[in-house]
């Protein structure tokens, strides 16, 4: 079920990020959010619940009321390229290592565009992560995103994607 997301939901969603960053850890990829549970990293801590007070957050739960995943949608990120005209900007996108957030991903980018057509906004845009393998970036254009412009941060190549409705 997608429900408005809370601060209350803040440390559900924080323990979704501290399994996927697990996950990658594994897999060698330390590049993207570092090694450390973003849950015993204050900075991160007060980004997660910053994010979930926002007004378009959201989570999905499961029937147990266990968080697997989670969208925030709002202004641009402050370090992305001014939008030339209306959109809905996906600050966050999050899905669980857990067979049932499968296809979530994909279930929550599709609920962005019933919030942007909603709205009567047809623009969409979304940054990620593009090191590593690629795969975040290639995830999106499947979703229909076309990349923009990249974005290097720091160290931290990033992937500037938009898509029309």
């Amino acid at each position: 079920m997608i429900r408005r997301a809370t601060v209350a939901d803040a440390p559900a969603v924080l323990q979704v990020f501290d399994g996927v960053i697990a996950w990658f850890v594994d897999r060698g990829n330390n590049a993207q959010w570092g090694t450390q549970p973003w849950s015993a990293l204050p900075r991160r801590v007060a980004q997660v619940t910053d994010a979930c007070a926002m007004p378009d957050a959201w989570v999905v739960e499961a029937a147990q009321g266990q968080i697997l995943a989670a969208l925030v949608l709002g202004e641009p990120m402050p370090y992305v390229p001014a939008a030339t005209g209306p959109e809905v900007y996906v600050r966050l996108l999050i899905a669980a290592r857990d067979t049932r957030a499968r296809g979530l991903g994909r279930r929550l980018l599709a609920f962005a565009d019933e919030r942007a057509r909603a709205a009567g906004v047809t623009h969409l845009r979304v940054d990620c992560y593009a090191g590593g393998t690629g795969d975040l970036v290639r995830f999106y254009e499947s979703c229909g995103y076309e990349r923009l412009s990249i974005l290097d941060l720091e160290r931290w190549p990033g992937q500037l994607l938009g898509r029309n409705l």
